[in-house]
């Protein structure tokens, strides 16, 4: 059995692929630094989803990168993890 390394570098020689891949790179650099601040906190998806007076779900789906957030609710989120919210375009 590969890798899933293996399996991600053979799937990235595709240029459709890695276009739709580069595509998410945003997505997955915001959700990784969210569960990252979260879990300095040592809070959980349910602890953080009660202080910004969400379901435990919500934060599953975003930390998924299955749910399209609103720039309120990521407002809302970096609040509730003590974090400012810098949006950029470059």
């Amino acid at each position: 059995m590969r890798s899933f390394k293996a399996f991600k570098k053979q799937l990235l020689k595709d240029p459709k692929f890695k276009k739709a891949y580069d595509n998410l790179g945003p997505e997955f650099e915001l959700v990784k630094m969210l569960i990252k601040k979260r879990l300095e906190q040592k809070l959980t998806q349910a602890q953080l989803a009660k202080k910004i007076g969400t379901k435990q779900s919500a934060i599953s789906r975003l930390e998924q990168g299955s749910y399209n957030p609103s720039i309120n609710f990521l407002k809302k989120v970096s609040t509730a993890l003590n974090a400012d919210l810098k949006i950029f375009i470059t």
